[in-house]
């Protein structure tokens, strides 16, 4: 607020109880840590047609997002009784069954 109204920003602060002008503090400073989710939302598709979301912890890896998939129930009605041809995971967000 201090760049765009500072004249307002000042009282506020020295309503806040500070002595000092806020033009003279240090900017806020972020954990780059904290800013990563920890999970991560999959767009599942069979032969490209989107059948549900899955919703995985993000350091998991592509074989266990793969088999979460093909336990989702309209994925299994989907694959029933077909070969699937291959299957493909973009980290972080699709996966595509190929089936026949």
């Amino acid at each position: 607020m201090a760049p765009i109204t500072p004249h307002v920003a000042e009282e506020m602060w020295a309503s806040l109880g500070h002595d000092k002008t806020i033009a003279y503090e240090a900017w806020p400073t972020y954990d780059e840590a904290l800013c990563k989710a920890d999970t991560v939302t999959y767009a599942v598709s069979v032969n490209g047609k989107f059948k549900d979301k899955l919703e995985v912890e993000n350091t998991i890896a592509k074989e266990e997002v793969e088999r979460q998939a093909k336990e989702i129930e309209k994925v299994k009605n989907a694959i029933a009784g077909k070969e699937i041809v291959k299957v493909i995971v973009v980290p972080g967000k699709i996966v595509n069954i190929v089936i026949k």
